[in-house]
């Protein structure tokens, strides 16, 4: 098993990152969140998750070893494999996940593409007493990039400048995507970055 990654960040893509180790690069899935924290040239250090198929070997990772857990014992549920617990991950952190399961809570579960309600029930069955409690946060989750205290215009400005997307594209991006982060302000949420970045990438696709 490989447990972390540790190195200068060569490359980054919308779903990947590339950890230059030893000389060699390291292809790791990650979330949009963790990407947003990574600076190409920066030292990072990722927890990772092997998953081994006949055919391939994927890396996955994650800003620490708690996310790296979560991402491992949400796919001791039936039906969920690695990319639909990177998903899970995608929309919700760790605690919120453990919150979620531990109150019933299908809504938040049903935020993440590929889950209904159905699906939801049976992952809250199957998860209950898993996932443990809620652990707060972590100091790791800043050790790896952007400080967490940075507004999230100034979080997804930097990912995409990090993507090597030019300044003009990232201002005309962050303005995109500005009214569904004050609607999130607005209902008394916190703008996450991680849905944030999927959203600028689509209107930066679209443009291109």
């Amino acid at each position: 098993m490989i447990a972390f990654v540790s190195g200068p960040v060569a490359a980054l893509a919308p779903t990947t990152a590339v950890i230059e180790v030893g000389g060699i690069g390291m292809a790791v899935l990650c979330t949009p969140n963790t990407l947003s924290r990574l600076r190409i040239g920066k030292e990072a250090k990722l927890a990772t998750s092997l998953v081994v198929r006949e055919d391939s070997l994927t890396l996955y990772g994650f800003v620490d070893d708690d996310e790296r857990q979560v991402f491992e014992l949400l796919q001791t549920a039936s039906g969920v494999g690695p990319r639909l617990a990177q998903a899970m991950l995608a929309v919700h952190s760790p605690d919120a996940l453990r919150v979620a399961v531990a109150t019933g809570d299908e809504k938040t579960l049903t935020a993440v593409p590929g889950i209904g309600k159905k699906g939801a029930q049976k992952l809250l069955l199957e998860l209950k007493d898993r996932l443990g409690e809620p652990v707060g946060a972590h100091i790791g989750r800043q050790g790896i990039g952007t400080a967490v205290s940075a507004s999230w215009r100034d979080q997804l400005h930097a990912a995409l400048i990090g993507l090597g997307y030019a300044t003009r594209e990232a201002d005309e991006a962050v303005a995109a995507v500005a009214p569904q982060a004050e609607a999130a302000v607005a209902g008394g949420g916190t703008p996450q970055v991680g849905p944030l970045l999927k959203a600028a990438l689509q209107t930066l696709n679209r443009t291109r």
